[in-house]
Formats: structure tokens, C-alpha cells, sequence
């Protein structure tokens, strides 16, 4: 493994004018090579997060819960190193030029993005400042390679995974993670900063999000904390243990990762031993790494089909539909009990992920675009390029896309899936009495098992929707419309 090339100690205090870093997905003091940047130039630091009021895409209702805890964190993390964290709500520009002024900063520090909005304010803001005859330097603080780094033999971007990840890893050579620092007490004092509560990132609906944190611990340390579970049992299970929601074999990692609070290349090196299992686990990195590749070529990814063979699908537009399947009300358990799950914690089980996706696109024939929006703003860890490109894989679409006549059996995955009904037990409580052979599809259940079970479907528990052959066949036939017309 290749040396850093810092030993992290703490810089002496020297006449150079002071180092801006610039925080934003990238919340976190160790592996961060903008911080590590500034220290290495020495004199002193500017720690800044900006909440962009210029922002292509707003945070989401959930993700904005989990950057109030996650800054909670970094500014507790950097004060106990003696620094300080400045808040400021703002144009990016504006706010950047304002601090230079207020500190006489005459360097600049970032970790880069990749979705084309940001990348051109970035630019924009690296040029105007390189100009003005200051010090502008960028990083890879977030990815394993980098989006152009990884192409075809042509020179093109890869559309599909396996090869993408393949061309990633061979002769990857990953740096060992940067220490984080042990002292940050030579940040510039008296800088003015907005008080987070002021930013008004909790939510307000008294319906949602009063649960959420009880599930996680945001921040740095939440994160490694978090990692080390992992590492120190479930991962040996995880390659055959992943599909499974009844049991806690995932990472849980994906909040943390999407807010920076730990790196893929700290993950990597955690996991650096390569046997089977890791290697299974590290391919969820890669299919994050594979997204943002996607992302970069393609910045219309959350909006427009990246096969646009589909832009003649013929989607439904039911409200009553949507608003079942938002709250859980389909009458499909295993569907319920994942939308349930991302309601009260902000989070779902992978495998679920996949299920609930294909019954609002293909069940409901509902456009995509909704649940990508929807996740949005629900899931903690909405990540732009993941999300965008996970929900075109289900819905047929998109790069690498399953194919569009593959819909998931919402009650046959719960069988397989959810074996013994427990997830769906947890989730659905109303059904919790009802023996395992009936719990995935209650409606088969005889007069007597509902009775015992204390359910009258309709009242206490939905009925189906809609029919899983009937919905299977009518969006069979649109889509072999929608690829017949293009």
C-alpha cells in the first residue's frame, strides 16, 4: 500500500496568510485531503460549511435532519481539537468571498464533486479566486478513482457495472487513509458564524422524523463506530446473509458514506483483506462508484431516462395510488413493511429497496421520477447519483437496467426474502398474529386465521390494490408500446 506523504504532526504557527477549507460532503476530520492540504502549507485554518442557497438540488427533508446532527458532530470534533467550525447560509461565491475578506485567507481547499452543476460553481469560483492571485486546489476526497479515470478502450464512459468495475479494481492501488488531525487549534478566532439551530434543518411535520435519530448515530465517530460492528461479525454472514431485511447483516453504512462522514477509501482499507466476503461487500462501493460515473456523463440522470427508448412510456398519474404506497397502504405486507421502515428511521434494507421501486414503476405503473423524489426527500442518506441510478436500474431505463419485463413478485420476495415474517411483523404490526404461511399474502388467509389473527382485511389492513397478474401484464404491454414507438 502506498504512504501518504504527511506525517499529520501539528504545523508551527508561521506569518502565511490563512488556509480556507471549504467543508461540504465531507464531513468528517480524518482521510480528508483538503484539510490535510491546508495543514501541510501551515499557518492558520478557516473551517467553513456552507448551507448553498444555489444549490442545484436542495437537501430532502431527511437528509437536511441528518446534516443538523452530522455538523452537530464535526463542530464538537473540531472544537475538541481547539478549532472552530464557521456556519454560513448563502451563495457559495458570495460567502467565500466574504470570509476571504473577513480573514485575509490566501488559500483555498476543497474535495471535489461531480454532479455538473456543482462542478461548474466550483470552477467558476476556483477561476475568480485563482485570478485574484490566490492558492486554489481541489481534491479527490470521495471516490476511489475518479470518473474519467475509469474508461472503455475507446475512451468512452462504461454503461454497464461489471466491466466498470472490473477496469476500477484492476491494478488499483489505494493510498492508506489520512490520519485525522490531533490539534486544529490554530483556526483564525473571531470570525462570525451562523448558529445552527437558526438554519431550521429539523423537521416540522409532528408525524415524521421524531424517530429517525433513534436508529443512528451521525458523525465521525458514529460512522467508525458503526464500520467496526460490521467488521466484527455480520460481514461474515454478508454474502449470503445481504438479501435478507429479517436480519441485520448489512453495513448500515450508507447515510454515513452519502454525508462523508467516512470515506470509500477508508472503508477499503478496513476491508483490505480481500476474501470472498469482503469483496462482496466492497462491490457495493463499487456500484456507488459506477453511479457517480454515471452521474458525471450524464447530470440529468435524477430527471431524464438514460435510455430514452422509454420517453414514450405511457405512465399513470394516481394520487390515491401514490399516497397507498407512500404510507404503506398497498396491501402488499413486504411493500408496507419497507415503506414503513423508511417513514419511522429514514433508512431501508437494500433487497426492499428493489421490491417497493418495482411496485410503484411496474405494479402501479407510477413514473419513476416520483419515487426517485420521494426517496428524496425521505432517505437519510439521499445520494444523488445512487439514488438517480438505482431507481433507473429498477424502472428499465437506465445503464446496466434490469430488463424491462423483469417485475418483482411483491409477495413471492417476502416469502423468499422474509421467510418467517418477522420483517414484515416488525413493520406491519396489525399483521403480527398471523402465521407465517399467510403474513406475505394475507388475503389468502381462510375466515378463521383473520379472525384468530384479530384482522378484518379492508379495515384493518388494506386490501390489494391492485392484482399482481393483471398490474404484470398491463405494464408488459406499455412498455412493449413505449420501445415499439421510439
Amino acid at each position: 500500500m502506498k504512504q501518504n506523504r504527511s506525517d499529520n504532526r501539528m504545523h508551527v504557527m508561521t506569518d502565511l496568510s490563512p488556509s480556507l477549507v471549504w467543508f461540504r460532503d465531507d464531513r468528517r476530520l480524518g482521510d480528508h485531503p483538503a484539510l490535510q492540504a491546508a495543514m501541510d502549507r501551515g499557518g492558520p485554518l478557516v473551517l467553513l460549511y456552507i448551507l448553498e442557497t444555489d444549490a442545484a438540488r436542495p437537501h430532502g427533508g431527511a437528509r437536511a435532519v441528518w446534516l443538523h446532527y452530522s455538523l452537530t458532530a464535526l463542530q464538537a470534533a473540531i472544537e475538541d481539537r481547539g478549532g472552530r467550525l464557521i456556519l454560513r447560509r448563502g451563495s457559495s461565491a458570495e460567502v467565500i468571498d466574504a470570509v476571504i475578506a473577513e480573514t485575509d485567507a490566501g488559500a483555498v481547499f476543497w474535495n471535489r464533486r461531480y454532479h455538473k452543476p456543482d462542478r461548474d460553481r466550483d470552477a467558476a469560483i476556483k477561476d475568480d479566486l485563482a485570478a485574484r492571485g490566490l492558492t486554489v486546489e481541489s481534491f479527490n476526497g470521495n471516490l476511489l478513482v475518479e470518473p474519467w479515470e475509469v474508461e472503455t478502450k475507446s475512451g468512452t464512459p462504461y454503461r454497464v457495472f461489471t466491466p466498470f468495475w472490473r477496469a476500477a479494481t484492476d491494478g488499483l492501488d489505494v493510498t492508506d487513509p489520512i490520519p485525522a488531525p490531533q490539534q486544529l487549534d490554530s483556526c483564525v478566532p473571531d470570525v462570525s458564524s451562523d448558529g445552527l439551530a437558526d438554519w431550521a434543518l429539523m423537521p416540522t411535520n409532528p408525524d415524521w422524523g421524531s424517530k429517525m435519530m433513534d436508529y443512528h448515530t451521525p458523525g465521525e465517530a458514529g460512522a467508525q463506530a458503526r464500520l467496526a460492528d460490521f467488521l466484527d461479525g455480520p460481514i461474515e454472514e454478508y454474502a449470503e446473509g445481504r438479501d435478507r431485511p429479517d436480519k441485520a447483516l448489512t453495513s448500515r453504512l450508507s447515510p454515513h458514506l452519502a454525508h462523508g462522514e467516512i470515506s470509500p477509501r477508508q472503508i477499503w482499507d478496513a476491508c483490505k483483506d480481500n476474501d470472498y466476503t469482503s469483496r462482496k461487500f466492497l462491490t457495493e462501493i463499487g456500484w456507488r462508484e459506477f453511479s457517480y460515473s454515471l452521474l458525471f456523463y450524464n447530470p440529468d440522470l435524477a430527471t431524464q431516462n438514460f435510455n430514452d427508448g422509454y420517453d414514450a412510456m405511457a405512465w399513470d398519474h394516481d394520487d390515491q395510488a401514490f399516497e397507498a404506497w407512500t404510507r404503506g397502504r398497498t396491501g402488499y405486507p413486504f411493500v408496507d413493511a419497507g415503506m414503513r421502515q423508511l417513514w419511522e428511521t429514514g433508512w431501508m434494507h437494500n433487497r426492499v429497496r428493489m421490491v417497493v421501486a418495482s411496485f410503484l414503476i411496474k405494479h402501479l405503473m407510477i413514473d419513476w421520477r416520483d419515487g426517485e423524489d420521494w426517496f428524496w426527500d425521505t432517505l437519510l442518506e439521499a445520494d444523488l447519483a445512487s439514488n438517480a441510478a438505482s431507481w433507473q436500474w429498477v424502472a428499465g431505463t437506465g445503464a446496466d437496467a434490469a430488463p424491462y419485463f423483469r417485475v418483482f413478485n411483491p409477495f413471492g420476495q417476502g416469502e423468499k426474502f422474509d421467510p418467517n415474517g418477522d420483517y414484515v411483523r416488525r413493520w406491519v404490526p396489525e399483521l403480527k398474529r398471523l402465521p407465517k404461511k399467510y403474513i406475505h399474502q394475507p388475503w389468502k388467509a381462510p375466515k378463521e386465521v383473520l379472525t384468530d389473527a384479530g384482522i378484518v382485511l379492508g379495515r384493518d389492513y388494506p386490501d390489494p390494490i391492485v392484482d399482481h397478474k393483471s398490474a404484470r401484464e398491463r405494464v408488459l404491454s406499455a412498455y412493449k408500446t413505449a420501445r415499439n414507438s421510439a
